[in-house]
């Protein structure tokens, strides 16, 4: 392979990394506030999972992000390096910033911006978009409606328990952050994926879009070392800060962002789980006390989910502009 593709290679595997730095982090943070397990635990165990997501859940989301945000024909290395390069970019700039923003939205948009500025706004498929984005903005709705009415069934269902119960809430969690670590690493890491098939596609390497099993696993393998270095930065952001979660709060999460998360791998409609568990977070909390929830913390964080796409896309366009302007 040319340098230029394994430049790109490296680059969509650095964000993989990033991600699980910057997104996988909100799995286990609801675990460690609630107590339930140690942060080494927590972190071992989802990225275990995340490797093994994609294996399990197969690869549909990598489908449409290859495929259904732009025309390929709008598309040669050069855009997806600088798409990759302005999601790194925004990710490591919201992380030391502490706020948990999303690595998809950052990704598609950086895709949009860079294939605009080299073909125009007429190589976007709007449809395809139009799927991404429902799919991105209505999952964490779900997430908020799912948290409450699940909580409230089990408030409902334990009323009568004694206080034992909670053991059962903190012990059940590696259960439920074991799906969830599944489903994550099977949405995120195929975002990765559809980079790097869609580049071998473009370069005449693969005759059509069938994602390698070592591409597969290159990708899988790289959240998964992104969990387990972990990003600390963000586990107080995500768990605490909204309020202070109890093993029933933590366990009601995970269940509803797993059972959301898979069901969009499934569909292969790219979702951030970013976005998914702090809503879920937020439903969970509502579901008890409305007032229980730090609404101020919530509106930074929704603040910056909105402004992740035209962001991203901004700064790739510039970064497109710029490479031209050089001759690269």
């Amino acid at each position: 392979m040319p340098p230029i593709i394994l430049v790109l290679i490296f680059l969509a595997l650095l964000f993989g990394f990033l991600n699980g730095m910057h997104d996988s982090r909100n799995v286990v943070s609801t675990m460690i506030s609630s107590r339930a397990y140690s942060p080494r635990v927590a972190l071992g165990v989802t990225a275990l999972a995340e490797f093994a997501g994609p294996f399990i859940f197969g690869v549909a989301v990598a489908q449409t992000i290859g495929r259904g945000i732009v025309d390929t024909s709008a598309v040669n290395p050069q855009v997806l390096i600088v798409a990759l390069a302005s999601a790194i970019i925004w990710n490591l700039v919201t992380w030391f910033m502490k706020v948990p923003s999303s690595s998809s939205h950052a990704l598609i948009g950086g895709i949009l911006g860079a294939a605009s500025m080299r073909a125009s706004a007429q190589a976007i498929q709007v449809d395809g978009v139009l799927k991404i984005l429902i799919s991105l903005f209505a999952s964490p709705i779900i997430g908020f409606v799912f948290g409450f009415i699940i909580l409230r069934l089990i408030l409902t269902l334990s009323w009568n328990a004694t206080p034992r119960i909670n053991e059962f809430f903190k012990k059940a969690q590696l259960i439920t952050a074991l799906v969830l670590g599944l489903s994550h690493g099977s949405n995120d890491s195929q975002k990765t994926m559809g980079i790097i098939t869609l580049a071998l596609v473009t370069g005449g390497y693969l005759k059509a879009f069938v994602v390698p099993i070592w591409v597969v696993t290159i990708c899988a393998f790289a959240l998964a070392l992104g969990t387990t270095v972990g990003g600390w930065r963000l586990i107080h952001t995500t768990g605490g800060r909204f309020y202070k979660i109890r093993p029933v709060d933590g366990f009601t999460t995970q269940l509803t962002s797993a059972v959301v998360i898979i069901v969009a791998s499934l569909t292969g409609g790219p979702v951030s789980a970013t976005q998914v568990i702090n809503s879920a977070i937020m439903g969970v909390g509502t579901a008890e006390r409305a007032s229980k929830v730090r609404w101020g913390i919530a509106q930074e964080i929704v603040t910056a989910w909105i402004l992740t796409i035209p962001a991203a896309a901004f700064l790739s366009a510039g970064l497109y502009f710029l490479m031209t302007r050089l001759g690269l």
